[in-house]
């Protein structure tokens, strides 16, 4: 089970695996805080093909 990092870290899970991977504090937090996005960055455009 994840730690609790306090009020400065958002999702606790997110922050330990990057801490895990040798992230620096710092910057696992800013990851961690940052808001989820339902969009996809990146990769093919969806939709209908032309025929």
């Amino acid at each position: 089970m994840a730690k609790n990092h306090g009020s400065s870290v958002k999702d606790d899970k997110q922050y330990e695996g990057l801490r895990k991977r040798g992230m620096s504090k710092e910057r696992a937090a800013k990851i961690a805080n940052a808001p989820k996005s339902s969009q996809r960055k990146g990769g093919k455009k969806g939709g209908k093909k032309s025929s």
